[in-house]
């Protein structure tokens, strides 16, 4: 008699080809068309306060400002000003913004008493003196005119796009570009390389707030960004000019990975940041902008940038967008629409409304004759070795805070006597899964499970399975269905890593290193095991994902979860499943699953962490360890203030009470032993002060990343088969 070719109660799969990167294909539908309905569902009734607290907030403004007066950096000889022509003077300068954080640039002081304050903030790949005209290749057609209709000019130094220190030469360097190499340890404790060059743009406000003049802004490019943000942001801001940066915003996802924000299109499009400007005044110049397209080649360099791309803006998209802005403010006269004739920034109309909306006339738009040097002995490189070093350094010490923040959050759960939170776990979870992981719409399809017959043998039949999760989105998997079951059995959920598939662990030939077939060991011995396909393949493909989903407060774990969600479901529904019993067992990639979806779904009965468990915010933010994520390709690891909520310890104690188990190699690169030792007590405490610690271990083996299949056994048989 033939074998059955399909589970009963399921249809029969007949889905064919390649089914993972159609999961990742189905996502990535998915996420488009939830980032074209963000743009419908933008606007609401919260006070423009409100959301600029919560702009600021995405945007990582969360350090106090040491704020001061603006100081001129001059030599004991010679001249204080390093130029100067007939009409004003240029100083070097620097002004505190953060602990251990300095902004420079230069200051362009008319020679007659200030009308008014300007910050002018370039493209982050020019300079400050070629935007003040010192330099060959930028003209002054920005600065020069501001400052000799009256006004006072700041030219602050921007982190570029360059990759020269990007790296460390005890690790590697890389080809990442400076902003992304400090976004991405920022990104994870909670801060961003925008963040940090608003509060420089802030502290210079700050110190010019005392004079009484208005104070404005021009922006351009990567500056044009930080202008726009900044007056969003402050109402000391009188006006601002963004020239050749507002467009409509639904791209984010293939900008440079350093522009990426949790929540961004949530709740804003560049209309919805216009309308926080507005009653004041801002000028949208539609201008060029420097064509980037990441990562570059760079000799000698580890290649570990992240794809991005940005180009000029068309007039009809930037007009689109403004006319939305318009139709969103109470006050669209505030809103003004400048094209330049030649692409260059700072058309005569887009500074002759920047100086009038400052209260200054204009009186000359055409340049004089360009500053000459006074003296020499000012280094641009040097400076801007020092400004990329201080935010380096600042997310380092952000890092080594970092354990004190998290405790700082977790204290209103903390049990006096125990030090333990178990009163509190499910606050958490739902603080892990709205503020880190990002939750989808609860699920509203059916399963409607397919199945096919994969193999058999004499003690088990392997059948191919897929779920609906929501239009376009499925979950897939392959169940390992032990023959002559006669009561129901318990379920291991074994998880591959990155770049894996379902088949390889529940192929009987398969590899030795690293999964070990071990979901067909566990069937072999009598679990139910089921080896769900995740979206982490497709190397690009899957990472553009994360990107996709990120501007949408979502992760790719929002899908993850979901998915496990609806699989759990099935699973419990099957005749031979005990639902009570079924335990998770990931690797790798399988292992940040094994931290996360167990934390958040209560229906896993215990989980097991294989081959990834160890200090993660280290992992992801140290600009000194060789383990460390900024060192490698892996961009979309960076978790939005992860750093400051949940590290793995946190996560375990949201398994806690249900039993939970690390397996570490000793020769596993994917961290040191101290960082997976460090980490655990942590867990190991949490359990213990509990009367607990029968349901945690640890094991160490001399091995490389890989499954070993010995103390996890024998942890699933004292877990799972007992009842």
């Amino acid at each position: 008699m033939p074998s059955q070719r399909t589970l009963p109660n399921t249809k029969r799969l007949t889905d064919k080809g390649d089914l993972a990167a159609e999961m990742v294909a189905g996502i990535d539908r998915y996420l488009t068309r939830e980032t074209e309905a963000a743009r419908q569902g933008q606007p609401g009734n919260t006070s423009p306060e409100t959301l600029r607290e919560h702009l600021s907030d995405i945007l990582g403004l969360i350090d106090i400002r040491e704020s001061n007066t603006i100081q001129i950096i001059s030599p004991i000889d010679g001249s204080p000003e390093i130029a100067a022509n007939s009409g004003y003077r240029i100083h070097e300068v620097k002004w505190p913004a953060l602990k251990g954080v300095d902004a420079e640039g230069l200051l362009l002081e008319p020679n007659t008493p200030p009308v008014a304050n300007i910050i002018a903030l370039p493209d982050c790949d020019i300079s400050p003196e070629q935007f003040a005209g010192l330099h060959p290749g930028v003209a002054n057609s920005v600065t020069q005119p501001l400052v000799q209709n009256g006004c006072r000019v700041l030219i602050p130094l921007l982190i570029n796009r360059e990759c020269t220190h990007s790296g460390h030469p005890d690790v590697s360097m890389n080809d990442q570009p400076h902003r992304e190499f400090i976004y991405r340890a920022a990104y994870e404790l909670g801060r961003h390389i925008i963040g940090y060059e608003i509060q420089k743009i802030l502290a210079a406000v700050d110190a010019f707030a005392p004079n009484n003049l208005p104070i404005g802004l021009f922006g351009h490019g990567e500056g044009g960004l930080l202008a726009f943000y900044a007056a969003a942001i402050d109402t000391r801001i009188k006006a601002a000019a963004v020239s050749g940066y507002f467009q409509p915003r639904e791209a984010l996802y293939s900008e440079p990975i350093y522009r990426n924000v949790f929540g961004l299109l949530k709740d804003f499009g560049d209309a919805e940041i216009a309308t926080l400007i507005s009653p004041r005044t801002l000028m949208v110049e539609i201008a060029n902008h420097p064509k980037v397209n990441h990562p570059t080649d760079v000799e000698n360099r580890k290649q570990t940038a992240a794809p991005g791309r940005l180009t000029t803006p068309s007039p009809e998209s930037v007009e689109t967008e403004f006319n939305r802005a318009c139709a969103l403010t109470s006050d669209s006269n505030s809103l003004h629409l400048t094209q330049s004739a030649n692409g260059e920034p700072g058309c005569d109309e887009t500074i002759e409304k920047l100086l009038n909306s400052l209260g200054s006339s204009t009186t000359n738009t055409t340049p004089t004759e360009s500053p000459n040097y006074l003296r020499k002995g000012t280094d641009p490189n040097t400076r801007f070795k020092r400004q990329f070093d201080q935010l380096v350094n600042h997310t380092q010490h952000a890092l080594r805070e970092a354990e004190f923040r998290r405790a700082e959050y977790w204290a209103e759960a903390k049990d006096a006597d125990l030090t333990i939170y178990p009163n509190n776990a499910e606050t958490y979870r739902q603080r892990l899964w709205n503020d880190v992981i990002g939750p989808l719409p609860p699920i509203t399809m059916p399963p409607n499970p397919r199945t096919r017959l994969l193999y058999e043998e004499p003690k088990l039949k392997a059948y191919e399975v897929m779920l609906d999760v929501y239009p376009d989105v499925f979950a897939y998997g392959i169940l390992l269905v032990p023959k002559r079951i006669r009561k129901k059995r318990p379920v291991v959920v074994c998880q591959h890593g990155l770049e894996g598939r379902s088949q390889t662990i529940v192929d009987p030939k398969g590899p030795d290193q690293p999964y070990r077939k071990y979901a067909y060991d566990l069937a072999k011995e009598g679990f139910v095991t089921y080896a769900p396909q995740n979206p982490y393949i497709g190397q690009d493909a899957f990472r553009v994902l994360q990107r996709k989903a990120n501007p949408l407060k979502l992760s790719l774990f929002s899908f993850i979860v979901r998915q496990h969600e609806q699989t759990l479901k099935w699973l419990s529904s099957l005749s031979f499943v005990d639902p009570d019993r079924i335990g998770f067992y990931g690797i790798s990639y399988g292992g940040k699953t094994a931290m996360r979806v167990p934390a958040l779904l209560k229906e896993y009965c215990l989980s097991i962490c294989s081959a990834d468990f160890n200090e993660w915010i280290w992992k992801n933010a140290s600009a000194r360890h060789r383990h460390s994520y900024l060192f490698t390709r892996e961009y979309e690891m960076f978790e939005f203030n992860l750093g400051n909520t949940f590290n793995y310890a946190e996560m375990s104690w949201l398994i806690c009470p249900r039993p939970f188990m690390v397996e570490r190699g000793h020769h596993d690169g994917v961290a040191p032993d101290e960082w997976v030792a460090y980490e655990y007590a942590k867990t190991y405490r949490h359990y213990a002060l509990q009367g607990l610690q029968d349901k945690t271990e640890i094991e160490y083996f001399n091995g490389p990343h890989t499954i070993n299949g010995e103390g996890s056994f024998a942890f699933l048989r004292k877990h799972l088969k007992k009842k």
